[in-house]
């Protein structure tokens, strides 16, 4: 690993440094390589940790700050709302600006705002600090991605390294679920407190074991910021994602609704405008030729919209029908995890031999048995004929897909575009999850019933179909 290895204006010398390592055998990396990736992954660990982790603590946080659901529904939202609304904006700036640089910034700034959530005083500053902190792993996680794509050289050394960090973005969410239901039993604050250490020590490792960006060449060649075009993107993906998240309360057919969307298109549609003037873009629109990428955009989002509601109908189930505690829910969701451990280190490998389309498609279809078997949650919680055949089958899904869709959206990129790929694909991620939950809490409203969770089990059973017709389309293509 040279130290062009974070440096965008050498991304090419990156890969060549990546392949020359892995030129006796790309599946067995030098220490040093192994120690960038578990930095790498590392970080998209922390923020599915600090993701579920709240999630599961939003009752204790009420009765804290004596507050309703309708607040500390925020506490989730905040975060996704920045998270999504600043990803392009972070990857693109990683590109531009240093992939190091971005990673270790926006990790400074997640320790710091975890200390200010931790001794929050009321509910305000919390979500504040949640919305603060979703910025910054916006910029964290495309940064990381980015530092893996160029780190290591696209073919069978990516795809194991995509595999394995997917094995980490998926424990962490997993493990959060248990540990933020241990901790919020002792006190709801921990949970701010815990991913302080983590986010400095990747901080450290990161400076001492990352080489580091390459000095620009000069004023003339600067890479310059598109403001005009980070303004209006900005401005319309939080509009877009606020809009989303807080339509079920304002009611979808409502005037701030409405005109939420209307103008967070006006904004979008002016951001491609500016795109098209500019000398310099944000975003190069045509990396959308790119038709592989675009099909794991699509599939990204249908994917993460069913994936986020089927641990929504879980929770839903268990905990608000059934009484059951956030511990006891991880651990029925504990056989998921264990799928993506056991079947995430060996993705590289079936890429390598059987494509990553096919691996794809396999993933893909497990979803829909999965689906198919919630529509079987009676009265009374079956463990062993529904809830852990169906987490089985969703860790088994979710370890196969989500690994070949990052291989797939960032195979063909060039190494100066990787952060801007990995910013889109993360962006189809969110923005998918936020869409998803918002159509599935529409469509078992106004209760939490039995009968009523079957029709959100239809709305993640068609995200499922639909992900499986946009492969059949694109394929129809090739």
């Amino acid at each position: 690993m040279s130290a062009s290895l974070n440096n965008p204006s050498g991304a090419s010398t990156a890969e060549g440094a990546a392949a020359t390592a892995d030129n006796h055998d790309p599946l067995h990396w030098p220490a040093r390589m192994w120690i960038a990736l578990l930095i790498f992954s590392g970080v998209i660990l922390l923020d599915g940790l600090d993701i579920s982790m709240i999630a599961v603590a939003i009752p204790e946080i009420q009765q804290a700050f004596g507050i309703g659901a309708a607040t500390a529904q925020w506490l989730v939202s905040a975060y996704i709302l920045a998270f999504g609304g600043f990803l392009l904006l972070g990857g693109r700036c990683a590109d531009l600006f240093g992939r190091r640089r971005v990673l270790v910034a926006g990790l400074a700034v997640f320790a710091l705002v975890s200390v200010g959530g931790a001794f929050a005083t009321d509910a305000g500053l919390l979500i504040v600090s949640r919305f603060v902190k979703g910025m910054a792993a916006g910029f964290t996680g495309p940064a990381a991605m980015s530092l893996l794509a160029t780190t290591f050289a696209e073919g069978p050394a990516r795809n194991k390294a995509f595999g394995i960090f997917n094995l980490f973005e998926a424990s962490g969410y997993s493990s959060g679920l248990l540990i933020g239901g241990l901790l919020a039993a002792l006190n709801w604050r921990y949970i701010f407190v815990l991913p302080i250490p983590v986010a400095l020590l990747l901080m450290i490792a990161a400076l001492r074991c990352l080489p580091p960006d390459a000095p620009s060449a000069g004023n003339k060649s600067r890479p310059k910021l598109d403001i005009g075009g980070a303004v209006t993107l900005v401005a319309g993906m939080l509009l877009l994602v606020f809009t989303v998240v807080s339509a079920e309360e304002a009611g979808w057919a409502s005037a701030r609704t409405i005109g939420g969307f209307v103008v967070a298109l006006a904004l979008l549609a002016a951001f491609i405008v500016i795109e098209r003037m500019v000398k310099e873009p944000l975003v190069r629109l045509g990396i959308f030729r790119n038709r592989e990428l675009v099909a794991a955009n699509i599939s990204a989002a249908l994917l993460y919209g069913g994936a986020m509601g089927f641990q929504f109908l879980v929770a839903l189930y268990l905990q608000n029908i059934q009484g059951w505690k956030p511990w006891q829910m991880a651990l029925v969701l504990l056989p998921a995890g264990l799928m993506v451990v056991l079947v995430g280190p060996k993705i590289g490998a079936l890429i390598s031999r059987f494509g990553v389309r096919r691996v794809l498609l396999v993933g893909l279809s497990a979803f829909v048995p999965c689906y198919l078997l919630m529509l079987r949650i009676g009265p009374e919680p079956d463990l062993w004929g529904v809830l852990l055949p169906a987490s089985v089958l969703w860790g088994v899904g979710f370890a196969l897909s989500i690994s070949a869709l990052m291989v797939a959206g960032t195979n063909g990129v060039a190494d100066e575009e990787q952060g801007l790929a990995a910013g889109l694909l993360n962006s189809s991620l969110q923005m998918g999850g936020a869409c998803g939950l918002a159509v599935l809490t529409a469509a078992i409203a106004p209760g939490t019933e039995l009968g009523m969770l079957y029709s959100g089990v239809w709305v993640i059973l068609g995200f499922a179909v639909l992900t499986l017709v946009a492969q059949g389309v694109r394929a129809g293509r090739r």
